[in-house]
């Protein structure tokens, strides 16, 4: 951890630390469930494969509803658990 000149721990590396993670955790499940409807539903023959909208169904549900649940996760993430964050030299003093 980063500390001040006054010997305290700021607390904005905390809250950047935590948001790394939150940031991470999204990419890992957005991985899984793309992985897991790619091969899970893509792993056998074109020829038996079902439809979706026009689209194979383990490519529509893996990359367009999960760029979807993606986007409203994000959003969801962004506006209840991250916090602004003062970046000037002063700001990391707690008020």
């Amino acid at each position: 951890m980063q500390k001040d000149l006054g010997g305290k721990q700021d607390y904005r590396f905390k809250i950047a630390n935590r948001e790394a993670l939150i940031g991470v955790a999204l990419a890992v499940f957005n991985f899984l469930w793309w992985f897991a409807f790619a091969y899970g539903l893509g792993d056998e023959s074109p020829e038996n494969y079902s439809y979706v909208f026009g689209l194979p169904a383990w490519f529509f549900y893996s990359c367009v509803v999960g760029f979807l649940i993606m986007v409203v996760l994000v959003i969801v993430v962004v506006k209840f658990w991250f916090v602004d964050v003062p970046f000037d030299e002063d700001g990391g003093e707690k008020l």
